[in-house]
């Protein structure tokens, strides 16, 4: 069973790389760790997403101590109440990678109760692989209201358009997860297939 996810795993990058496309993994916020941002900096973590173009197949990876946080992908409405009750996705392993395989915009906060509310969230908007923007919907714009960043990135398209561009409403802008120990096993593991 492993053999078969790794070379299926293989055969996925051998298609990116085919097509001329080149993944990267982002630190998230270029920080020593995922953490409460500094009060000089109440803003890092959206500064940072604001200053890399993300694209697809792209990786964040967030680093923590796992005895003192976590790392939770949540909806529109859970990031702009802070509401860890309910998260899409929850990776507590201290060295968490969120795939980028999907076009939209990415919720995530710490799951430590009251982090959020001290400024340890983050969204991202991920192109689609034309390098245009999806228009944010509704909730993604209520969930960034009180913030000046709530408008659609330049080249945005209606959510609507293309037919297919974002299947799942809910989980639209990540596909997959793991651990920096996977990529690795990933690259290791693919001179060995080919």
């Amino acid at each position: 069973m492993r053999a078969r996810v790794a070379l299926a795993s293989a055969a996925a990058v051998l298609l990116l790389l085919a097509d001329g496309g080149a993944c990267a993994m982002y630190k998230v916020g270029d920080l020593d760790a995922w953490g409460v941002p500094p009060p000089s900096k109440p803003d890092v973590y959206k500064r940072w997403a604001k200053s890399i173009h993300f694209a697809l197949g792209d990786s964040i990876w967030f680093l923590y101590p796992p005895s003192q946080d976590s790392v939770l992908q949540v909806t529109p409405q859970a990031f702009a109440a802070c509401d860890l009750s309910s998260p899409v996705l929850k990776l507590a392993d201290g060295n968490s990678v969120f795939n980028l395989t999907t076009p939209g915009r990415a919720y995530f906060s710490s799951g430590t109760p009251g982090h959020c509310l001290k400024g340890q969230k983050l969204w991202v908007d991920v192109p689609m692989a034309n390098g245009t923007y999806l228009q944010p919907s509704a909730s993604d714009l209520a969930a960034l209201s009180p913030t000046p960043a709530a408008e659609a990135p330049e080249g945005s398209l209606p959510a609507s358009a293309p037919a297919g561009a974002h299947p799942s409403p809910a989980l639209r802008a990540v596909a997959g997860a793991g651990s920096v120990a996977a990529a690795a096993a990933l690259s290791f593991a693919l001179p060995l297939l080919l």
